[in-house]
């Protein structure tokens, strides 16, 4: 599991940890994995040039001594001071090593010869305690250096660290190099997006539990429903579909195709009967109306979606809700439920602005989930899975490809399969958002895809999965 936690979380533990160690010990261990990941970037430091854009926090620090390490490897290091403020033990570290320190922005920084900049730059202007936005000084450093890959120290200066928001001027890094735990801003967008790829350097904290987290295939294999040795069909659970209408028929096709996956033992299809004829037509292993485990209601469901919802959270059996039947969800449902918006129709139920979800992504999720007292499943590059205590996972797998109509009709099938084979709503979300992800970026393998090749990779996702379950 990926954890993310909190900046009073980190703290706390950085102060426990650093009562029991030699001074400076914690701040050095963080300097060396940073030095490390910047030399694996570079493919060695000889020769190479750094510029240190660093602030009067610690993690300005940390690129100081960072610097001393890469100037020892034969690497051109110049730190610029961007406060009247640096720390001291770091700035006589990197001048010990044959390091540079200017004070602000070098007069001639902007006009440098192409041949003279640097190969990389490090941020270590603004650490986690910072606030969104930045100063107009390191504005003009960054404005400098434009076009220089830039590795954040511990979060990319400027982003929302707790929030994973954007509020004004940030850094945007190809490389993230962040101590002891990921933060929230690493994995929930807008601020995510920022960060490039993410480089965790273990310093030896003892965390508490995060308030959010990411799954990874050992937890998606540990989590998955497995049929036993002597399991039938029904054993392995029975999910319902209301899903299609006369207008949108290739929902309940898609919705289906979800479900009708392997991860549970029988689909049934109930709806309009030209619908489910034509749903059939691509899955006969579908069958007619019945008892069932779960439900998956709302995708192309139009004037029906109501009556959809209204009829399949009477049963008392766990309920996907998604598409249309979400503008009819008013309240707290009388069921287990997952839903499922996206950034529009999460907008609609809080009654804001999609651009307000967008930009505030985990915040309007955790506000969904504790006013319909249910899990809330918001969908986007990082899909976001939150309870109504607040406590959420994000998902990390998939593609740009993935961005096409039909592929949120899958999904909610999927995780209805889910549910029926037994998993909690929280579970049937995250796992089937991650194996959602998997199977997208396997029917893609780098090109364009449909929802239904979506739907079709899901069973290879999981023979991927560590342990090779089973469907």
């Amino acid at each position: 599991m990926r954890h993310a936690h909190t900046v009073e979380q980190v703290r706390a533990a950085e102060a426990e940890l650093m009562a029991r160690l030699p001074a400076g010990t914690l701040m050095q261990r963080a300097a060396h994995g940073l030095a490390h990941a910047v030399l694996d970037l570079l493919d060695g430091g000889y020769g190479r040039r750094a510029v240190l854009l660093v602030g009067s926090g610690d993690n300005g620090g940390d690129a100081l001594y960072a610097g001393a390490l890469l100037a020892r490897r034969g690497c051109r290091v110049e730190a610029w001071l961007l406060s009247p403020r640096a720390h001291e033990g770091g700035v006589a570290a990197l001048r010990a090593a044959g390091g540079r320190v200017v004070r602000g922005v070098p007069d001639t920084a902007s006009h440098t010869e192409r041949a003279e900049r640097p190969d990389v730059v490090l941020d270590g202007i603004v650490g986690i305690g910072g606030q969104p936005g930045l100063r107009p000084e390191a504005v003009a450093a960054l404005d400098a250096l434009a076009g220089v890959p830039v590795v954040a120290v511990d979060v990319p200066s400027g982003v929302g660290v707790d929030t994973g928001e954007l509020d004004g001027p940030h850094v945007r890094a190809a490389l993230t190099v962040t101590f002891g735990t990921h933060k929230i801003a690493h994995l929930v967008d807008p601020a995510a997006a920022a960060c490039g790829v993410l480089h965790l350097v273990d310093i030896g904290l003892d965390l508490p539990d995060a308030p959010l987290e990411a799954l990874q295939p050992y937890d998606v294999a540990r989590l998955l429903p497995r049929p036993a040795p002597d399991a039938h069909k029904y054993i392995r659970g029975v999910v319902g579909v209301r899903a299609g209408s006369a207008r949108y028929p290739g929902a309940a096709v898609l919705s289906v195709a979800g479900a009708a996956s392997g991860l549970c033992g029988m689909v049934r299809v109930v709806g309009d009967p030209a619908v489910t004829a034509r749903v059939r037509e691509s899955h006969p292993e579908v069958v007619g109306e019945g008892r069932v485990q779960a439900w998956v209601v709302g995708s192309g469901g139009d004037e029906h979606a109501a009556e959809a919802l209204a009829t399949a959270t009477g049963e008392g059996v766990p309920v996907v809700v998604d598409a249309d039947a979400l503008a009819h969800v008013t309240g707290r449902l009388p069921a287990p439920a997952v839903l499922t918006p996206h950034a529009g129709e999460l907008a609609a139920m809080l009654g804001v602005e999609r651009a307000e979800v967008e930009a505030a992504p985990l915040a309007h999720a955790r506000r969904a989930a504790w006013t319909y007292d249910t899990v809330v499943l918001l969908k986007g590059r990082h899909t976001l899975v939150v309870r109504p205590d607040g406590r959420g996972r994000v998902t990390t797998t998939g593609t740009p490809w993935l961005a096409t109509a039909g592929a949120g009709d899958v999904l909610g099938g999927l995780i209805g399969a889910l549910l029926a084979a037994g998993l909690e709503p929280y579970d049937a979300a995250s796992v089937g958002s991650w194996l959602h992800g998997a199977a997208a970026t396997l029917a893609s393998d780098g090109g364009p895809l449909v929802a239904g090749d979506v739907a079709r990779a899901i069973p290879d996702a999981v023979r991927g999965l560590p342990g090779r379950p089973v469907l």
